[in-house]
């Protein structure tokens, strides 16, 4: 009897082409800003922030893990950092008061200071709520990254370092999110000596 014909090969493989293509051509340059900034932010106890909606919150969520645990693995020993899609009853409460607009702007205007470094993911750069949230910490002092697909949209001029891949799919948009995000935590690991781990 035949094995069934394999279901799906060339459209995975296309897939895989395009996502190869895209990290082939990009420029790494922006990463290493950030890659820098955050080692500074860990060795002087500053705070980071991320966040993002959807697929790309989950995305927000998955980093703040690797940043706080995944780079040193030892109590106390990661990056002070705060996923703000993360707190549903804060959401679901910023949300219904003052706007789904606001859900993010206003943690920050509550839990950042200046120095502190926020990070937004987004696909297209204009949901509203990173836009706010982009114009909240340029009115605090706190440096932000955007890393983008699309076009990059607003946020790709309002964030301090756009980190864009100019992509027109969203799952290889969140995928490169996480691309980016596993780079800086095998920078910041392996610079575990220079904090004092």
């Amino acid at each position: 009897m035949n094995a069934p014909a394999p279901v799906g090969v060339a459209q995975f493989e296309d897939y895989s082409r395009r996502l190869q293509a895209v990290l082939a051509r990009s420029d790494w340059t922006p990463v290493s800003l950030l890659a820098a900034d955050l080692l500074a932010c860990w060795r002087e106890g500053r705070q980071v922030f991320l966040c993002g909606n959807g697929g790309s919150a989950g995305n927000a969520i998955h980093l703040a893990n690797d940043l706080l645990y995944g780079i040193a693995k030892r109590l106390g020993g990661g990056l002070r950092v705060t996923a703000l899609p993360a707190n549903s009853s804060v959401l679901t409460c910023l949300a219904n008061d003052v706007g789904y607009d606001s859900i993010f702007s206003h943690q920050l205007a509550v839990l950042a200071r200046p120095g502190d470094v926020l990070i937004v993911l987004s696909g297209s750069g204009n949901s509203p709520n990173i836009v706010e949230v982009l114009d909240t910490a340029r009115s605090m002092d706190v440096k932000t990254y955007a890393i983008l697909g699309y076009g990059g949209g607003k946020a790709l001029t309002q964030a301090d370092v756009p980190i864009h891949f100019p992509v027109d799919d969203m799952q290889i948009a969140e995928d490169l999110q996480l691309v980016v995000g596993h780079m800086v935590m095998q920078y910041l690991y392996s610079m575990r000596p220079s904090v004092g781990e």
